[in-house]
């Protein structure tokens, strides 16, 4: 008579060197410990390139409401920041939340005393520090256009934010001189 099979039958260095040497599964083994940061280094790309994007839709942006304030349109109309902040937002559609665009126009005497300002201060963004005013003919001005852009990568390590909150501060400048209006 044969021997029933025993649930908890020994294991022989036969069986076990049988299974070391079986390969089955180990391209999923392998692929298990390099999708982490596989995953991870892919959605930074894209956050990274989604970031330089929106930066880009930003400077467009703020170059082209500048011009309202560079033809002297801005102030043959008497605009308002707000007003200039939608103008802005009419020119950054689809990415940006309109309510988060903060503008920051000033007026300089010479191209070399013209001085960005910096709105953070201890990771914090200040919009107390922000000024509206477009000058007349022949000033010399400076328009910057900010928006915290939100990211989303700190968790896995990846820190792209400049500011508290997970949030990176974009901004669109131009400096020009006011035509003759």
């Amino acid at each position: 008579m044969r021997k029933a099979k025993q649930s908890g039958a020994r294991k022989t260095p036969a069986n076990i060197t049988r299974l070391l040497r079986d390969r089955r599964g180990a391209t999923a083994v392998e692929f298990a410990i390099v999708a982490a940061p596989f995953f991870a280094l892919l959605i930074a790309i894209l956050e990274t390139a989604l970031m330089f994007f929106a930066q880009q839709v930003l400077q467009t942006a703020t170059t082209q409401s500048a011009r309202l304030i560079m033809t002297g349109q801005a102030q043959t109309q008497a605009m308002t920041a707000s007003k200039f902040q939608q103008a802005v937002c009419a020119n950054a559609v689809a990415l940006f939340t309109c309510s988060n665009i903060y503008v920051n126009v000033q007026k300089f005497t010479s191209f070399g005393g013209v001085s960005q300002l910096n709105p953070i201060q201890s990771g914090t963004f200040n919009t107390s520090t922000m000024n509206y005013t477009p000058g007349g003919p022949g000033d010399i001005v400076l328009v910057q256009v900010f928006y915290a852009w939100p990211t989303v990568l700190a968790p896995l390590g990846f820190n792209l934010s400049n500011m508290n909150g997970n949030n990176h501060l974009l901004v669109g400048t131009a400096v020009f001189r006011n035509e003759p209006y």
